[in-house]
């Protein structure tokens, strides 16, 4: 890094220069740290896996979950933070609710809902954007605000629209009947309990257990569709 003093010493043009581009620097470190999903922690690194099943067994700070790959053992640190998912209405989404919605795309561009999230109001904001997901193949994630919800029929199939904006673009979302909807709801690790379903973003340190980064738990038999 240039120290103060040398910077003191550069021709004014140059002192310009170099504070316009310490700040492209900081701006990329801060959106850097925003894209951090909420729970998530430097402390860990490794692979990145993702776990969805149900709880078979608490064993101390870990949970067993049975997946369709099998089971799997997962530690549970006590700082892990732990959210809920109950199941919810349609109408629940209205003009500027903020939501996710884990997707497929279609041929004509728009996308066609494999569930829908809605998020509290003070959790807006959150993973904003479009990427690839991995619950199905070709799936897509989705974070944004909704613009307009409409009645729609597709290939007369009668459902809803969504139109969605987030930062840097939009998307129009089909949900057909039968898509799961959910809410994000309150929870500890009290509902952590065998049967519950959960979705797990996880690490497998190297050489260590898998360990969750933040778990999402199934509310009243619900399970996290995501």
């Amino acid at each position: 890094m240039v120290s103060h003093e040398l910077s003191l010493k550069l021709p004014p043009s140059l002192r310009v220069a170099f504070f316009s581009f310490a700040c492209i620097i900081l701006s990329q470190f801060v959106a850097r740290c925003s894209n951090l999903e909420v729970g998530q922690t430097d402390q860990l690194s490794g692979e990145r896996v993702k776990i969805r099943g149900k709880i078979v067994a608490v064993e101390g700070e870990n949970l067993k979950v049975t997946t369709h790959a099998g089971d799997v053992l997962v530690r549970v640190p006590e700082n892990t933070r732990v959210s809920g998912i109950a199941a919810a209405q349609l109408s629940e989404i209205t003009k500027d609710s903020y939501v996710g919605t884990v997707a497929i795309k279609q041929v004509d561009g728009t996308l066609r809902a494999l569930e829908v999230h809605i998020f509290p109001e003070e959790a807006r904001g959150t993973g904003e954007g479009h990427r690839p997901w991995d619950l199905t193949p070709d799936s897509t994630m989705t974070n944004a605000n909704v613009e307009k919800v409409e009645q729609v029929s597709v290939d007369k199939v009668p459902g809803f629209l969504l139109k969605l904006k987030y930062k840097g673009g939009d998307a129009k979302v089909f949900i057909p009947p039968g898509t799961p909807i959910v809410k994000n709801v309150p929870a500890d690790r009290s509902l952590l309990t065998p049967g519950a379903g959960v979705y797990i973003p996880a690490v497998r340190e190297v050489g260590g257990p898998l360990t969750a980064r933040r778990i999402i738990v199934g509310v009243n038999g619900v399970m996290p569709p995501m």
